[in-house]
């Protein structure tokens, strides 16, 4: 009897710690490699791709261990390999790896990954479904099925601990070192389940599927096996880019939409009581026409009142909400839908395998086909459909009434046209929509008041730069770049010819109208479509009299390059939407900046930005390196926008220059408990307003 139970001991243990460790690695590596690639919300995305590859890879291991091996074979391959993977530990990748140019980073994140995570995580991958089988041949008639719950929970735990307990406490370099201890302790678990799975086998037993005589499934079953999983894949990779695209790509985000996956797996996969039809499906009907509305419209609260309007961005406090109940709520009918399919045990690993195959093709379709063959962030709504459409065949054969089956199938057939038609009008607001791994970007033309024609550049939905049509004024600097801005008085206050200006991010290229002749201006930017457009819809960069270039890739790792340059203003303004690349706001990333600026030079951070107060980041970060940081507030008008930089040099005398028009220049600092952000830590949940 003890025997028993410490044997099942050992089997949840290694099987909880194995998940764990699994999602665990996931926001640590990510958020590792994150600066190399650009900071942006598409680095989660294909690393989310290449995790669901690699779990598809340790499943078809699985798979063909089970089908094909003696267990004595399969005790000494996996034996193995569990040796062959603790000699790639730590996992931390080399900065040797980082990227050189600008190119689309997809393939480099995936060697990047594959390079230093790639052998554990595939061993890791492969324990459920092995673990699984090992314990259903060892102990006939017992349910697997629940170690799949124990395992999603272990994955739940591992995702709930990184934002609360691991990030804020522990820099990522001994994260990874922790990661790796824990991973030496579950290879010693998994080897010792191995051996004493051969040494309690005298005799071995068949193989799965060859001990029991039940008939295959039919080959729609499979499919579905295939489809469901992949729906929900696809679903948490574009309701996670739908939030992050216009915030930041940050942990809390990516563990809060991941977890909510998990929690669906828990649910489902622990018996499937809870998830009942009756309720659920009429509860994705309401989140499939929430989801489609909170994608074109928008909800403003003005004087005490609701309104709302097609186009923009949800509110946050709106949008998080509505989107994460939403993927719960389509997570929780297909992984119920796909539990109710379930096959005897004699198919597990061909369940799995397919369950995983499935998962795979979801992120393959978001993070690798969605941002090359659309112009818009159309994933979101195709998947919506899909998921109607998998969640009518899931109920169909128990609705018996004729009027029901023609209830549903007009359900879909409206989402759908819904969907369609608002997706045509918003692609007929604007001039001309483009798609990288970067984001999307959009031109759209019209007249401010009656008499100003204007031509602006969208990232999302947010504003990056436009430019007066009429001839006389298209060298005007517009929005957030005028001469009361605080970047446009910090290049006025060098008046004279011969400035030199480094500006990180290029928009559609507004700050190239302070270039005159004689002067240096360098651009930084790492998606090579900002580049195409900026030349071809506007003209800024073409007008310049002076020295100006646009110098292609991550600008933190291209000035990490360069010798110092000397600037007397460096403009920070690399915004992808309203969200920021952390990777640029670090005091490593200050350091930088200072050995390009001259003694006298001035640093201009963009802290503009609906959801999060970045002022105080530029502030505790100055203040580290010997700075003063003071704010400018720039309210706009007529073709200018509200703008808010943050100024930081030595010479403190210099601001009491560039205040004028009665415009306030306040010094900011930070809170006493807000600790500096480093390449090892950052926390944006301190600064949400």
């Amino acid at each position: 009897m003890w025997y028993y139970i410490s044997y099942m001991f050992l089997f949840g243990a290694t099987i909880a710690l194995s998940a764990f460790l699994l999602f665990q690695i996931q926001p640590i590596i990510a958020k590792m490699i994150l600066p190399w690639f650009g900071g942006g919300a598409a680095v989660w995305t294909t690393a989310l791709m290449f995790f669901q590859l690699a779990l598809l890879a340790g499943y078809v291991y699985s798979y063909c261990s089970i089908r094909f091996l003696k267990p004595k074979t399969q005790t000494i391959v996996h034996l193995g390999l569990l040796t062959a993977s603790l000699l790639v530990l730590p996992v931390i990748p080399p900065a040797s790896w980082k990227p050189a140019g600008g190119a689309d980073p997809t393939i480099g994140i995936a060697l990047v990954l594959a390079g230093s995570i790639g052998l554990p995580y595939f061993a890791l991958s492969t324990t459920g479904p092995l673990l699984q089988a090992w314990y259903a041949a060892s102990n006939p008639g017992a349910i697997p099925y629940k170690l799949f719950a124990l395992s999603n929970a272990g994955s739940m735990l591992a995702l709930i601990t990184f934002p609360i307990a691991i990030e804020p406490n522990l820099s990522s370099r001994t994260q990874s070192w922790a990661w790796s201890a824990a991973y030496a302790a579950f290879a010693v678990l998994c080897g010792a389940i191995a051996i004493r799975r051969r040494r309690q086998n005298t005799v071995a037993p068949a193989p799965i599927d060859m001990q029991t005589p039940e008939q295959p499934p039919s080959w729609g079953r499979p499919l579905l096996w295939v489809l469901y999983p992949a729906c929900a894949s696809a679903l948490l990779l574009a309701v996670t880019n739908q939030m992050t695209q216009n915030i930041a790509p940050i942990p809390f985000i990516w563990v809060l939409t991941l977890s909510l996956y998990l929690l669906s797996f828990i649910i489902c996969f622990e018996g499937g009581r809870l998830y009942y039809r009756p309720v659920f499906v009429p509860l994705l009907a309401i989140a499939l026409v929430l989801m489609s509305g909170g994608i074109y419209y928008t909800l403003t609260r003005s004087e005490g009142k609701w309104n709302w309007g097609l186009g923009g961005n949800l509110d946050l406090h709106i949008a998080l909400p509505l989107f994460s109940l939403g993927l719960f709520i389509c997570c929780m009918v297909c992984h119920g839908e796909l539990y109710r399919l379930r096959p005897p045990t004699k198919y597990l690993t061909k369940y799995y395998l397919l369950l995983a195959m499935g998962g795979a093709l979801g992120g393959i379709f978001v993070a690798v086909v969605a941002p090359r063959v659309f112009s818009s962030y159309l994933e979101l709504p195709v998947v919506l459909v899909f998921c109607s459409a998998l969640g009518a065949v899931g109920v169909w054969g128990d609705l018996r009434q004729v009027g029901l089956r023609i209830l549903l199938v007009a359900f879909g057939v409206a989402l759908a046209f819904f969907l369609a038609v608002h997706e045509d009008g918003d692609r007929h607001r604007f001039v001309a929509s483009a798609r990288s791994f970067y984001g999307v970007l959009r031109i759209m033309d019209r007249s401010e008041g009656e008499t100003r024609p204007l031509r602006k550049l969208l990232n999302g939905t947010i504003l990056h730069g436009a430019q007066l049509l009429d001839p006389e004024s298209k060298f005007a600097p517009t929005t957030y770049y005028g001469l009361s801005s605080g970047v446009g008085r910090a290049i006025g206050y060098f008046g004279a010819a011969g400035r030199r200006v480094g500006v990180i991010g290029l928009g559609a290229g507004v700050l190239a109208s302070y270039c005159r002749s004689g002067d240096v201006f360098r651009f930084y930017e790492i998606n090579p479509l900002d580049v195409e457009i900026a030349n071809r819809y506007f003209t800024f960069l073409k007008d310049c009299n002076g020295d100006c270039k646009v110098l292609m890739g991550d600008a933190r790792l291209t000035m990490e390059r360069q010798p110092p340059q000397q600037y007397d203003v460096i403009a920070v303004d690399a915004f992808s939407g309203d969200a920021i690349p952390v990777h640029l706001l670090t005091r490593q990333a200050f350091e930088i900046y200072l050995r390009h600026l001259k003694p006298s030079g001035i640093l201009a951070v963009h802290v503009s930005n609906r959801y999060l107060d970045l002022a105080p980041v530029v502030a505790r970060n100055s203040e580290a390196l010997g700075r003063l940081a003071y704010e400018i507030g720039d309210r706009g008008g007529d073709f200018l926008s509200d703008s808010d930089w943050m100024l930081v040099t030595p010479d403190t005398k210099l601001f009491s220059k560039l205040g004028y028009e009665g415009v306030p220049i306040v010094r900011r600092g930070a809170p006493d408990n807000m600790r500096a952000w480093t390449d090892d830590f950052s926390n944006l949940y301190q600064i949400l307003r």
